[in-house]
């Protein structure tokens, strides 16, 4: 069968948007201040979406504006924000609509995710680049090879675990990585690797947190008898499975459910969680703040 090479979905975006991501203690005018911002230097608003919590007075938004005729070059912009950005005491961070972000995909035996998200690539769904699949396991290189990507085949055990895991490094440091999603990978990262991407890992974790956690998640759903079941999707910290959450979603099951049935509910579930964390995080929809995220839909 001959390679199909996921698309270039850069060509969907017909102009250049930039988006600034900001969060900061609220005070008055920061919205007016922002919106006279743009206008003055030329740009025109084309979303803008607020967030103040109440219980820490932390003020969230997202900015995004056509850059066509901007009067600041990319390049300058951080000269001149500084000081606005000083003066408010604002953490943020800036992103272009046309750049099309390079995505690592992490998988082990189950590959539902992992063709999820290549096909919604593929069709444009998700913009982004895959240069390389990693992988503990051979089981996946079939697909890799479908969508035409290099597969990366790293088996891992307990007395190479250190060595596998530095090879992941240069490669995700060699193709120049801005993201890693965790398609149903099932290694535990070290902190070296996370601390090397914050906020930057994303995983899937099958159950809606916190329930259920170890092993056979969905065994342990049917001997509850449970109705609902779910999945959840967040950020990889060095706490395992309680890192900030992207998205949840559940799905309704019943008695007449057997195991095999709530398997393949949970993963329906999973996929499309995953894939809707994924493209929040690479439209630029997330703010993180300690252990909770601000989510722009």
């Amino acid at each position: 069968m001959t390679p199909t090479p996921l698309k270039d979905t850069s060509a969907s975006t017909p102009s250049r948007n930039a988006i600034l991501l900001i969060q900061c203690e609220d005070r008055p005018g920061l919205v007016s201040r922002m919106s006279s911002f743009i206008f003055e230097n030329g740009g025109n608003i084309v979303h803008l979406d607020q967030f103040t919590d109440p219980l820490t007075n932390r003020f969230y938004m997202r900015l995004e504006w056509q850059y066509d005729k901007f009067l600041i070059r990319p390049e300058e912009f951080h000269a001149v924000f500084t000081p606005l950005a000083r003066q408010f005491g604002m953490e943020y961070t800036l992103h272009f609509s046309d750049y099309l972000p390079k995505m690592a995909i992490f998988v082990s035996k189950l590959g539902h995710c992992l063709i999820d998200l290549l096909s919604r690539i593929s069709d444009g769904d998700i913009r982004a680049q895959i240069p390389l699949i990693i992988s503990n396991h051979p089981d996946m290189e079939k697909f890799a090879g479908i969508f035409g990507i290099p597969y990366h085949y790293l088996p891992i055990n307990r007395e190479n675990k250190a060595e596998m895991e530095e090879k992941e490094l240069q490669l995700l440091r060699e193709h120049q990585v801005d993201l890693i999603v965790l398609a149903r990978y099932m290694q535990i990262l070290s902190n070296k690797m996370i601390s090397e991407y914050p906020n930057q890992i994303i995983n899937i974790h099958h159950s809606f947190l916190p329930a259920f956690v170890g092993g056979k998640p969905y065994h342990q759903a049917y001997s509850r008898g449970v109705k609902l079941i779910g999945a959840t999707s967040h950020f990889v910290t060095e706490i395992l499975d309680e890192g900030p959450i992207i998205e949840q979603s559940v799905i309704k099951v019943s008695h007449r459910d057997a195991i095999e049935e709530l398997v393949l509910k949970g993963k329906d579930v999973e996929k499309v969680t995953l894939s809707r964390a994924v493209r929040l995080h690479l439209q630029h929809r997330v703010l993180v703040h300690g252990n909770k995220t601000v989510v722009f839909e």
